[in-house]
């Protein structure tokens, strides 16, 4: 269980390597922090919720998860949502699919190695065996 996870988590830091080299995900990674980081402070300063509080909120309304604990009790803050939430999801949902794509292109490339790894292991045998025969026969064919 711990192994599989432990792998789950490699695969995942193999693909944002790979996602962070393409110049669109590098932008989607900056907004996605921006709309954040624009979200907890317009909490933070109209709703007057604590930094850790209004990042929260700011996290689990983008998600979707909504536990209600937190809603905006201001005018202001409650449009601020709206918007904030439709364009927010859009964001997240376009990061996710790059980084889905991504991690599906690592995992593509490692099978590919592998099965190159399991050919050239084939072949080596392949070789061996052929030498161990061609060495045996040659040997036969002396002593007669």
């Amino acid at each position: 269980m711990l192994i599989s996870l432990l792998l789950t988590i490699q695969h995942i830091g193999v693909a944002l390597r790979r996602a962070w080299r393409d110049t669109e995900f590098r932008a989607l990674t900056t907004l996605v922090l921006l709309t954040l980081a624009l979200g907890t402070l317009f909490y933070h300063a109209v709703e007057g919720w604590g930094w850790l509080d209004s990042l929260y909120f700011c996290v689990i309304t983008l998600a979707t998860i909504g536990y209600g604990d937190f809603s905006p009790q201001t005018g202001a803050g409650k449009l601020f949502t709206i918007i904030y939430v439709f364009l927010g999801i859009g964001l997240l949902v376009a990061f996710f699919t790059q980084l889905a794509a991504a991690l599906l292109e690592a995992q593509r490339e490692l099978r590919a190695r592998r099965t190159l790894r399991v050919r050239r292991i084939g072949r080596r045998r392949s070789r061996l065996t052929r030498d161990r025969e061609r060495d045996g026969n040659a040997t036969d064919g002396d002593s007669a």
